[in-house]
C-alpha cells in the first residue's frame, strides 16, 4: 500500500511592522529672563517715552514680544559703551542675572576710536558669549549695516567709516562662525537704510528703527526655540515723536559735543585713508 502525501504550500503574509509614531515635534520654551548688553542703541536712545520717561528702545520691545515680565528684564547698557565695556562691566551683572536669552548691541562707538582693534573686538566678544553659554544663555549679537549710506560724511571719511565697519563686521562674523551662534545682520533688515528708521541725529533708530530691530531679534528668538507670544509690531505706539525744538536741543547739547570729540578721536585714521586713496590715484 502506498501512501501518497501531498503537501500543499501555502503563503503567509509576515505581520506588517507598525507604524512608528511620528516624533513630538519640540515645543518652543518660555523664556522668562532677558538682558540687554551694549551702547546707546542697546539703551534706547530714539524712541523716547512720554512725559521724559527716558528711553523705551529695542529691550522692552522684544522683552514683550516674549512676554517677560519687569522683574526678568536686565539692561546694564550704557552710552558709549566699547565691547570691552560690556565684557568688564556689563557682563558680571548679565550672569548674575542668567538670562534665557542676551542681546548684544555694541560695537559702533569702536569704529571711531583711535585704538580699534579687530582682534581685541573678537576676543572681548567670545568671552561673553561663552560665558553667558556657560550659565545657558542664548546669546544673539548684531553685525552692523555700513552707518556711511545713513550719516552723510565727505568722500574720504565716507570710505574710513566704511573700511572701519567692514573690520568689525569681519571680527563679528568670525566669532558668529566659530562659536555657532546666530546673529542679526542689520544691513539685511528689509528697510534698513530708509531714513524713517532713524532719529534725527542718524547715529541711533526712531521709534520705527527700534521696532524692526526688536522684530529682527524675536524672529532669531522663535528661531532658537522660544515662544514669542506676542509678535513685534511696526505701528509705531507708545512712544513720543520729537519735535523741531527737541531735535535741535538734543543736537546743540548732545548730538554736536559727541560728533565733536568722535571726530577729532576718528580723524588720524581717516586721514590715513585719504592718503591712500591719493597715492592710489596718482598711481
Amino acid at each position: 500500500m502506498v501512501l501518497v502525501v501531498t503537501v500543499i504550500s501555502v503563503g503567509v503574509t509576515p505581520p506588517a511592522k507598525p507604524t512608528p509614531a511620528p516624533s513630538p515635534k519640540t515645543q518652543p520654551r518660555r523664556a522668562t529672563r532677558l538682558a540687554v548688553l551694549g551702547d546707546s542703541t542697546a539703551v534706547g536712545l530714539g524712541d523716547p517715552l512720554p512725559n521724559r520717561g527716558g528711553w523705551r528702545g529695542v529691550g522692552p520691545l522684544v522683552a514683550e514680544a516674549l512676554g517677560i515680565t519687569e522683574d526678568g528684564y536686565l539692561n546694564p547698557s550704557f552710552t558709549g559703551a566699547r565691547m570691552s565695556c560690556v565684557r568688564t562691566d556689563q557682563l558680571p551683572q548679565t550672569i548674575a542675572h542668567r538670562p534665557d536669552i542676551a542681546l548684544v548691541v555694541v560695537g559702533m562707538n569702536d569704529t571711531l576710536r583711535p585704538d580699534f582693534n579687530a582682534d581685541a573686538i573678537a576676543a572681548d566678544l567670545t568671552a561673553i558669549v561663552r560665558e553667558l553659554a556657560a550659565v545657558g544663555t542664548t546669546v544673539l549679537p548684531v553685525r552692523f549695516h555700513d552707518h556711511s549710506k545713513v550719516f552723510r560724511l565727505p568722500p574720504s571719511l565716507k570710505r574710513a567709516l566704511s573700511a572701519r565697519v567692514t573690520e568689525l563686521n569681519e571680527a563679528i562674523d568670525r566669532v558668529v562662525e566659530t562659536e555657532g551662534i546666530a546673529c542679526l545682520n542689520l544691513d539685511t533688515l528689509p528697510g534698513a537704510y530708509d531714513l524713517t528708521v532713524w532719529s534725527v541725529d542718524r547715529l541711533h533708530p526712531s521709534e520705527l528703527g527700534h521696532r524692526m530691530l526688536a522684530e529682527g531679534f524675536a524672529n532669531l528668538a522663535a528661531a532658537a526655540g522660544f515662544e514669542v507670544p506676542q509678535p513685534v509690531s511696526l505701528t509705531c505706539s507708545g512712544g513720543v515723536e520729537p519735535s523741531a525744538a527737541a531735535h535741535f536741543g538734543w543736537l546743540v547739547a548732545k548730538g554736536v559735543p559727541w560728533l565733536w570729540r568722535r571726530g577729532w578721536e576718528f580723524l588720524p585714521y581717516a586721514a590715513v585713508i585719504m592718503w591712500r586713496s591719493f597715492r592710489e590715484r596718482v598711481g
